[in-house]
């Protein structure tokens, strides 16, 4: 692949500009693929501030960036000048120390965390797992204590947990987050799964709100409604105009409110809204809601223009 000299100029004008670049889909605050987004969370866990460029914006830079390193996918990091390697190298880096080490950063915590894996979980990813051959179960836990589990091959430099039979493969960050938790599996309307059960999290501190209360809250201007759904059923049923979109903002924006602010959160029915309420809780909110009924409910009781689905 050729690179004309205009484009060479700009990338070298980039990395002479900025000591930390990644070339990403998307924006730190929003990335666009998973494996950009997984570049973002790791960078994230070290350095509060890098520059990143948008290939999906410049289709110059997007093919000019593969052939100035010699390297064919997005994302790419590069410090002083030089090519790290994309999401999987910045993963292996981070695990092992080097990501910490290259910026001159603490090394890692290694303390292997003290979780519980209750018999019905147990059972489940025995059962879920009795083919995975070769492959590792893995516990990723972000800042914002959204969680996700994956059967992929164990690192060198993973920190192992074992609990009631179960292997879990962490990396650093998630295992420091992961202290006390309570994996569960789980049985709502929404279907069945694994759940997460942070120390000071669960129900304790998430408060049920009715529809009519969030009415009169939000004409006084006491409480920050924070609508979850996604965007096929925003379609449907509108958001309250006060409403702030989940899906728009992010955790991470919304992570960052002052922890006193009063939240209520907002889904279908008002069964996956206390999930994501618990995770505010989790990160230190003391005043968290589940509005009861979720936009139904607002539409039968107190809004009937509103479209029920």
């Amino acid at each position: 692949m050729s690179l004309d000299t205009a484009t060479r100029d700009r990338i070298e004008t980039l990395l002479k500009d900025h000591r930390v670049v990644l070339f990403m889909k998307g924006t730190r605050a929003q990335p666009m693929c998973g494996f950009s987004a997984a570049a973002t969370n790791t960078l994230n866990e070290l350095l509060p501030d890098y520059h990143t460029v948008n290939v999906l914006e410049d289709q110059e830079i997007r093919e000019g960036i593969k052939a100035f390193g010699n390297w064919p996918t997005i994302p790419q990091l590069y410090v002083d000048g030089e090519l790290i390697g994309g999401a999987d190298i910045i993963r292996q880096m981070y695990g092992s120390g080097e990501l910490h080490q290259l910026f001159g950063a603490a090394a890692p915590d290694r303390t292997p965390p003290e979780i519980t894996i209750t018999d019905k979980a147990a059972e489940a990813i025995r059962a879920g797992t009795a083919n995975a051959e070769g492959l590792a179960l893995h516990l990723e836990i972000g800042p914002d204590h959204s969680a996700g589990f994956q059967l992929a091959p164990g690192g060198d430099h993973d920190i192992v947990v074992t609990a009631n039979g179960i292997e879990v493969h962490f990396d650093p960050a998630s295992a420091q987050r992961a202290k006390g938790i309570v994996i569960d599996w789980v049985s709502t309307m929404q279907g069945e799964g694994l759940s997460l059960k942070f120390p000071g999290a669960g129900n304790n501190g998430i408060q049920s709100m009715s529809v009519q209360e969030l009415q009169k809250r939000l004409a006084a201007g006491t409480i920050t409604l924070i609508d979850t759904r996604p965007a096929q059923g925003r379609s449907i049923a509108a958001p309250l105009p006060q409403a702030r979109i989940l899906e728009e903002e992010g955790y991470a924006a919304l992570a960052a409110l002052p922890k006193d602010t009063a939240l209520a959160f907002m889904c279908h029915h008002g069964i996956s809204s206390r999930g994501v309420a618990e995770r505010f809780a989790a990160h230190g909110f003391t005043q968290v809601y589940s509005v009861d009924g979720g936009i139904d409910a607002w539409a039968a009781e107190i809004d009937s223009s509103v479209p029920q689905y």
